[in-house]
């Protein structure tokens, strides 16, 4: 007869023992340092430091064009009416020449004049060339209505002074009223002898802003000067 197997070990005793036995927690790890840390960092908020950079960027230069901060100030603003925008070597000459002779209005030690060019009749398909054209006389009207411009060079300053009426008489007085045309209100471009020289130029003429209020007036006033220095030796 066989003999019986001797009892083996309790199974579900040794489980038990097992599963709630004793077990020390790891060790927390070693707080990061230095580089280590700003690594770590990084790594779960970079996408949230690259937009708050690009948000910064953007409001600070929305902040720098509000506050025109780094921003050139021009001296003089001088206006360009004509049917095409002028071509650059003749938009460069005419800069350097007012540039050459104004005077530093603003105090920042450089004489800076802006020339604003307005191509009110651009060629090209009917539909872009009417965009251009409307959007240039806004851009005009903008310019008149701020008084930004007291100097204007012009193709056509007869048709300019029936649209807008803003040139003076020669000695700096307004017109009459109703008085539409430009004679005796411009000069020549090429019989100034400030310009003589520039044989680059188109055929332009040079006239000045007319101002009903004094107050505006006087705020234009080194414009003047610049208008001095521009029509002296002019034959009038």
């Amino acid at each position: 007869m066989p003999t019986a197997a001797p009892p083996g070990p309790d199974v579900a005793s040794e489980y038990w023992k097992w599963k709630y036995r004793e077990v020390a927690p790891d060790a927390p790890p070693p707080p990061l340092k230095g580089r280590a840390k700003l690594i770590n960092w990084l790594r779960y908020h970079w996408l949230w430091l690259v937009a708050g950079i690009a948000i910064l960027c953007v409001a600070g230069s929305m902040l720098r064009n509000i506050l025109g901060i780094g921003q050139m100030k021009p001296d003089y603003v001088v206006a360009y009416i004509g049917k095409n925008p002028l071509p650059e070597n003749a938009a460069q000459a005419l800069t350097e020449r007012l540039e050459g002779l104004g005077q530093d209005v603003n105090g920042d030690n450089r004489v800076a004049v802006e020339l604003r060019q307005y191509a009110t009749a651009r060629t090209g398909e009917a539909e872009t060339a009417f965009y251009y054209s409307y959007a240039a006389d806004s851009q005009l009207l903008a310019d008149i209505t701020a008084a930004d411009s007291c100097l204007f060079l012009m193709e056509d300053p007869d048709r300019v002074q029936k649209s807008y009426q803003i040139l003076a008489n020669l000695d700096g007085t307004p017109p009459v009223e109703g008085e539409y045309t430009a004679m005796d209100k411009v000069y020549p471009l090429h019989e100034l002898p400030a310009f003589a020289d520039l044989s680059e130029l188109p055929e332009l003429y040079l006239g000045r802003r007319c101002f009903y209020d004094e107050k505006l007036a006087a705020k234009q006033g080194a414009s003047m000067a610049l208008w001095q220095a521009l029509t002296e030796g002019a034959a009038k």
